[in-house]
C-alpha cells in the first residue's frame, strides 16, 4: 500500500508539471502550436490628444502582456497637442518590441514626430510626412520657445532611431528672424521623398505587404480594438449628451436648494455629475485639481447660503468654481493655459454651459406652476380642500400687524420670530434679517407672519 501511495503520488506530480507546461503555452497570443509570430495592429487615424495617447498606452501594455513579437501602427492623422505626441514617442521609444508605422495618407505635425519614433517607417503611395510647427489653438505658429522645444524633440527622436536629425528638426522649421514666432523653410516630404533621404523604407499599400516585405506573411495579425469601457467613455464625451448632463447637474442643484430634503434633484445631480467628471477622467482630459475646484464651489456656495448672512462674493466665486470646473474638465487646457485649445472648442463648451445655466432658470420660471399640479406632485402632497361644514377647524394667531418683536432666528428669508412672548413661523419680502434683530409684523395669514427689519429703531 505504501509503494502503491508513493507511486500514485509521483503520477500525480508528474499529471500536474505536464499541465502547468500545456497551460502556460495557451498563456498568450504570443504562444501558439506553430510557432508564428504575433503581430498586433494599433491605428492611429484622428486627432492627437489625450483620448488617443490613453488609447495607445493600453494597446501596447495589452501587447506587451500578451506576447506579441512585433507592433505596426496605421497612422493617418494631421496632429495634435504636443504633450500627448510626447506621451505616445516615449512609449514607443521605451517599449521593447519592434514597432513600425505605415502612414497611409498623412503624417503631419505630431503625426511625424510619433512615426520618426518608429523603427521603421511604410508610407502608402500619395502619403506625407512633416509640417511638424507647432500652432496654437486657432491654427497660428505658435512661440518660438514651443519651436525650439519641438525641434531638440524631433533632432532626438530622429537620434534614438537613426535617423538624420537636421531633416527631422526641419521638419519643425526655422526661426526667419530673432524672437520672432514666424518660422520657415519647413520641411514635409512625400512618400518618394521620403525614401530617397532615408525616412521610409518602402512604399507599400497595406499591412500585408509589409509583412509580406519582412517575410512575416505566417504570422498572426491581431488588431487592437477600444474596450467596451473605452466605448462607453466615448459615447459619453458626446458634446450633445454632455450639455444635457450640465443642464442636469445644475437643475438639480438649484431645484435642490429651492426645495431641501425631497432628495430627487440631488440625486440627479449626482447622476449627471457622475456620468460628466468619470468620463473626461478616464479619458486623460480633466486632471484631480478640475475635479476638486467644482466641490470647492459647492462648499462656497452652502457656507454662503446657510453660514453668512447675504448672498455675496462667496456665493458668486462658489458659481464661478462650480461652472468653470464643467468647462475646464472637458478641454485639454494646461493649468488654465489655452494656448492649444481650439477657439471654437472653447466656445462651444462655454456656450453649452452658458445655455444651460439660463434653461434651468426659464424651466424653473415657466414650468414653475406646472410642476406644482402634476400628477406626481399631486402624490406627495395635500390637495384635498378642508371645510370648517365637515368638521375642520383651525388654530389662528391673534392679530398681530404692526406689533413689534425679535427674531428668534435668521430669516433667509423664512424663519421664526418673537412677538409678546411668543414664538411664530416669519418671511420677509426676501432680504436677509439676522437673528435678534428688531422686527416689524407687516403682513399675517393664517400661520406665518411677514416682517421687516426696524433699522430705525435701537
Amino acid at each position: 500500500m505504501k509503494g502503491l501511495y508513493q507511486n500514485s503520488k509521483h503520477i500525480l506530480c508528474g499529471l500536474s508539471f505536464i499541465i502547468a507546461c500545456v497551460l502556460s503555452t495557451f498563456q498568450t497570443y504570443g504562444a501558439s502550436s506553430s510557432g508564428s509570430p504575433v503581430i498586433w495592429v494599433l491605428s492611429i487615424d484622428a486627432e492627437i490628444d489625450p483620448r488617443m495617447s490613453l488609447y495607445v498606452a493600453k494597446g501596447l501594455k495589452e501587447a506587451e502582456t500578451q506576447g506579441a513579437t512585433q507592433l505596426i501602427i496605421q497612422m493617418n492623422t494631421f496632429g495634435g497637442a504636443l504633450e500627448d505626441a510626447e506621451k505616445i514617442r516615449n512609449l514607443l521609444i521605451n517599449t521593447k518590441l519592434p514597432v513600425w508605422v505605415f502612414i497611409n495618407k498623412n503624417a503631419a505635425s505630431a503625426g511625424a514626430l510619433i512615426s520618426i519614433a518608429c523603427d521603421k517607417i511604410y508610407m502608402a503611395q500619395g502619403s506625407n510626412i512633416g509640417a511638424a510647427t507647432v500652432v496654437t489653438g486657432d491654427g497660428a505658429p505658435a512661440p518660438d520657445k514651443y519651436q525650439a522645444y519641438m525641434r531638440s524633440l524631433m533632432r532626438s527622436t530622429a537620434e534614438v532611431t537613426h535617423r538624420d536629425p537636421l531633416i527631422a528638426e526641419g521638419m519643425v522649421g526655422r526661426p526667419l528672424a530673432q524672437d520672432s514666432s514666424t518660422v520657415g523653410h519647413v520641411i514635409s516630404y512625400t512618400t518618394a521623398e521620403a525614401i530617397s533621404h532615408h525616412f521610409c523604407e518602402a512604399q507599400v499599400g497595406s499591412v500585408a505587404e509589409i509583412l509580406t516585405l519582412n517575410h512575416l506573411s505566417s504570422a498572426n495579425v491581431h488588431y487592437y480594438a477600444p474596450s467596451g469601457t473605452d466605448e462607453v467613455v466615448s459615447f459619453f464625451m458626446n458634446p450633445f449628451l454632455r450639455s444635457l448632463l450640465i443642464l442636469l447637474i445644475i437643475g438639480g442643484i438649484y431645484f435642490e436648494l429651492q426645495a431641501p430634503g425631497i432628495g430627487f434633484p440631488l440625486i440627479a445631480a449626482v447622476t449627471g455629475l457622475i456620468l460628466y467628471f468619470v468620463p473626461s477622467y478616464l479619458s486623460g482630459l480633466s486632471e484631480n485639481w478640475e475635479i476638486v475646484l467644482f466641490f470647492i464651489g459647492v462648499v462656497l456656495l452652502a457656507v454662503e447660503l446657510f453660514v453668512i448672512p447675504g448672498f455675496g462674493i462667496v456665493g458668486v466665486c462658489g458659481i464661478v468654481c462650480m461652472l468653470g470646473s464643467l468647462v475646464l474638465v472637458s478641454v485639454n487646457n494646461q493649468v488654465f493655459d489655452f494656448t492649444f485649445v481650439a477657439e471654437a472648442d472653447l466656445e462651444l463648451l462655454l456656450l453649452m454651459t452658458g445655455a444651460s445655466t439660463c434653461i434651468v432658470f426659464i424651466l424653473f420660471f415657466t414650468l414653475g406652476k406646472k410642476v406644482l399640479q402634476s400628477p406626481y406632485f399631486k402624490k406627495i402632497t395635500l390637495q384635498e380642500q378642508q371645510f370648517s361644514t365637515e368638521g375642520y377647524t383651525v388654530n389662528t394667531i391673534e392679530n398681530l400687524l404692526g406689533q413689534h418683536g425679535t427674531a428668534f432666528t435668521d430669516l433667509r428669508p423664512s424663519g421664526k420670530v418673537m412677538v409678546n412672548g411668543k414664538i411664530y413661523d416669519a418671511y420677509t419680502a426676501g432680504e436677509f434679517i439676522a437673528e435678534k434683530s428688531r422686527v416689524e409684523v407687516k403682513e399675517q395669514s393664517m400661520g406665518s407672519l411677514k416682517v421687516r427689519e426696524m433699522r430705525d429703531v435701537k
